[in-house]
Formats: C-alpha cells, structure tokens, sequence
C-alpha cells in the first residue's frame, strides 16, 4: 500500500489531483454552455461559415495535440493575437490555471458536440418538431418539451466523454500550459513526471485513480445506451 500513501502524502501529487477536478468542472461547464448551442447550429445551418467552425472544433480529434498545443501557443502568447489584448486586460492564459482549462476543453468539445449534433439531425426528431409547429407550439416550446427530452441522453453521453477526455488530456496542455510542478501539472502530467523520476509508486497510484474514473464514466454509458436501447 506504499502508493496509496504516496498519494495523499505528496504535495505534488494532491496538487495534481485538485487541479483534474477543477478541470474537469471549468471543462464541463464550458461544455453544457457552448456545446448544445453549437450542435444545434452545425444541424440546422449549412452556411461556409457554419462549416469553417464546425472544422475548427473537430480539428482536435484530427490534428496532432502538440501541433494544435503549438498554434495556440502563437495565438495566446503574448505576442500572439489575442495574448496582448489578453494581457491588456489583466487575463493571462499561457503557462497558468487558465491554459489548463482552455486546453481541456478545446480537446474535449468535439466529443461533446458530435453526438448532439447526430442527434439533432435525426428525421424523426425533426419530423416531431415539425408535427409540434403545425399544432400551435412555437420555438420555445418545441425546444423544451420536443427537443430537448429526446437529446437529453445524448448531451449526457457527451458530456461524459468529454470530461473523460479533458482529465487525460496531455499534449495541448504541455505546449500552452507547461509542466510546471504545483501550477499545471495535471494527473496525467504527474504520470509522466512520477515515471521520470523513478517514483513508480506514485505512477502506479495516479494510473489506478484515473483508471477508477474511467470506470465510472463507462458504466454511466453503458447504462444510459442500455436505456436509449429499451426506448
């Protein structure tokens, strides 16, 4: 039991598994704000536009973490675009708190949004909506009482995934946030940083609270496509 002892007797270590929990709530946060929204948006509209951001948020599932890791870098540096404005007003993003948390969600927001989005784009739910506009029911309503009871399954599923996703995520995270011990190491991080120092007994209790985790968020899937099935 020398690594459960490890665990909850570094600083290091506590410091790492706080900072994946504030992650994964500023990450699903952003998630149950802008994922909906934008699932929506990518199956209702087919502007050059809506295609261009639809690119851009599922670029993380196709591009290398690390290259992606390295535009943003360019982009929230402080010579970058937005780092200067950033600066300006008193908002850092590289190498702190905040670069963690952007990073978690930019790498998790696709797996949000695509299965909203799949789901939204069903004929028979917009078949139903339609149904509800010719009885009387305006936008509002064919939102709160269609809509949204027949993706709320699949907005739950995403959002599993996508905190899932952002508690391991690695490569973006180094490139804009570091790996600066007690301020970005994340769990996955202190992995990687526990192997690199011979520490196996702290990797071996990271990698089975990770694992525990993982475990949830599969048995939550598989009871939530359990019950999707029985509909």
């Amino acid at each position: 039991m020398d690594f459960l002892r490890s665990l909850f007797s570094s600083p290091e270590l506590l410091f790492a598994v706080t900072l994946t929990a504030k992650t994964c709530a500023a990450a699903g946060a952003g998630f149950i704000l802008f994922a909906p929204l934008l699932a929506l948006l990518f199956s209702r509209r087919s502007a050059f536009w809506v295609r261009a951001l639809s690119f851009v948020v599922t670029l993380p599932l196709v591009f290398p973490p690390v290259a992606l890791g390295y535009l943003l870098l360019l982009l929230f540096g402080r010579g970058g675009l937005l780092g200067g404005i950033l600066d300006e007003a008193g908002l850092s993003i590289v190498f702190s708190e905040n670069a963690v948390f952007l990073a978690a969600f930019i790498a998790g927001l696709p797996l949000v949004v695509r299965p909203i989005e799949a789901a939204l784009s069903g004929e028979r739910l917009k078949s139903l909506e339609f149904a509800a506009c010719v009885l009387g029911a305006n936008a509002v309503t064919v939102f709160r009482r269609v809509t949204l009871p027949l993706v709320r399954g699949q907005i739950l599923a995403g959002l599993l995934l996508g905190i899932s996703r952002a508690s391991g995520e690695v490569g973006i995270t180094m490139m804009i946030g570091g790996n600066i011990s007690g301020r970005t190491n994340t769990l996955s991080l202190e992995i990687f940083n526990a192997v690199s120092r011979a520490d196996f007994d702290a990797a071996t209790a990271l990698c089975l609270l990770l694992s525990a985790f993982t475990l949830i968020i599969f048995a939550v899937l598989d009871r939530l496509q359990r019950r999707a099935q029985a509909l």
